[in-house]
């Protein structure tokens, strides 16, 4: 019996107690038609489906030849064409020219964001209401599925509070489209350290969550847990002080703390950190990921490969934000913040420090995730097939999620196909073709 069958049991047993005879009489053949109707108001079973593209990425190599079948919302085989047998009845979905490949993991965003050249971020906090940016947000989220971006560590709603919890849970229940969301809710800065900065005498509402001391930061770790934060953010260092130089803001015992808060709910800890002395608490605190890293220096990529902590250098931000200023990429000379981000960006992988795929995306446009994997090698020197990984398998396995990143049976039916070979043309893609994720299209050629 069904568990709405069970339900209408109960239900029809608890109304009948003051008229037995009528149940004696009728009652069970009610129940039977009621069952009858919630079990043909249940969505037909979905049909097998075999992809059948012409090669398949699996999250780490290259397949030509190889097919893929989709059960319910899980990957039930992958293998060369030959060798696949798809249950009977399945549809087989031709994808000639393309190549099949995990949903894309985009490693840092912030739907509640739109690119700074559109709105300063100053007056997004300050002068948007909540109202407005769960609206853009909604579009955001579609954009960044139809990307090809099926899962997004979403880090801080930088001052709309709880509302990704919200937007995560209306994904989930499928009331709009949108990947699959980790949320770092409101994210947790040191008292004065972080924005909106007006007068020194005008208090504004901030984009994060202040918290100081043993009590301020446990409660507030507790309490962005307690909302449904999936992962806590701290800002390890920032912009603070008359002269808005970066500087560590938090001390290594309250960063250690938030780490052990944190870690006893089970959630991890991400820092953003530019200077060596915040990259360095936070790797001395135990975090799992620092964002940014943007004057990390060989010795500080040391430490952190030696204790298993993964860079997200965020490259197209910082490239974005230059070119608002007025940069113009490709004829004006580099500016020294960007030349720094490469010094940085050599330096982690000279250490084999693993890399996070993660644009800040936010910053720039939601739908342009592809961005960071594209200026990761056109500008840094990676190689197509390492961004790649970075953004399926990789970013997978940091963020603890072993049910997606690759194309293996067992696994979520997250998938994206895109035109050409992604493993040497990292503009492909750009060429987004399918999306499927939990074995729903959202897109087909």
């Amino acid at each position: 019996m069904s568990t709405d069958c069970r339900a209408a049991a109960a239900l029809l047993f608890h109304i009948v107690r003051r008229e037995r005879g009528l149940f004696l009489r009728f009652g069970w053949s009610v129940l039977l038609l009621f069952c009858a109707g919630v079990l043909r108001a249940q969505p037909a079973a979905t049909p097998a489906t075999l992809l059948r593209p012409a090669a398949v990425f699996d999250g780490q190599d290259l397949h030509p030849g190889w097919v893929v079948v989709v059960e319910n919302d899980k990957i039930t085989a992958a293998g060369p064409a030959g060798k696949v047998t798809p249950p009977a009845g399945a549809r087989t979905l031709e994808l000639p020219g393309l190549t099949l490949m995990p949903g894309l993991i985009e490693g840092h965003s912030h739907l509640l964001l739109h690119p700074y050249n559109e709105t300063p971020w100053n007056d997004q906090v300050l002068l948007e209401s909540q109202a407005l940016r769960v609206a853009r947000a909604t579009v955001h989220a579609q954009r960044t599925l139809l990307a090809g971006f099926t899962t997004a560590r979403d880090l801080g709603t930088e001052g709309a509070g709880y509302t990704d919890v919200g937007l995560k849970q209306a994904i989930d229940k499928g009331i709009i489209p949108g990947p699959r969301l980790l949320i770092a809710t409101r994210a947790l800065v040191a008292t004065g350290s972080y924005g909106p900065k007006l007068a020194t005498d005008i208090d504004v509402p901030q984009g994060a969550q202040e918290a100081d001391g043993v009590d301020g930061i446990v409660r507030a770790v507790r309490e962005q847990i307690g909302k449904g934060a999936d992962i806590i953010k701290v800002y390890a260092d920032y912009r603070w002080g008359l002269n808005g130089t970066a500087a560590p803001t938090f001390s290594q015992e309250e960063l250690t703390l938030i780490v052990q808060t944190a870690r006893a709910a089970g959630r991890g800890v991400v820092a953003h950190a530019s200077t060596p002395e915040g990259m360095q608490r936070a790797t001395l605190a135990g975090v799992e990921t620092i964002e940014h890293g943007d004057d990390g220096t060989p010795e500080i990529f040391k430490l952190m490969k030696q204790r298993g902590v993964a860079l997200c250098p965020t490259v197209a931000a910082g490239d974005a934000i230059s070119q608002y200023r007025g940069w113009k990429k490709g004829q004006d000379p580099v500016p020294p913040r960007i030349q720094q981000k490469a010094q940085s960006v050599q330096a982690a992988l000279k250490a084999g420090v693993t890399l996070v795929m993660g644009g800040d995306v936010g910053v720039f446009a939601h739908g342009d995730n592809a961005r960071e994997m594209e200026q990761l090698v056109q500008d840094h020197g990676l190689s197509p097939l390492q961004v790649l990984r970075q953004a399926t398998s990789g970013n997978a396995q940091v963020f603890h999620l072993a049910d997606r990143g690759r194309i293996r049976p067992g696994l979520l039916a997250d998938l994206v196909a895109v035109t050409g070979d992604p493993t040497q043309d990292v503009l492909a893609v750009r060429q987004v073709q399918l999306v499927m994720k939990g074995g729903v299209l959202y897109k087909q050629p």
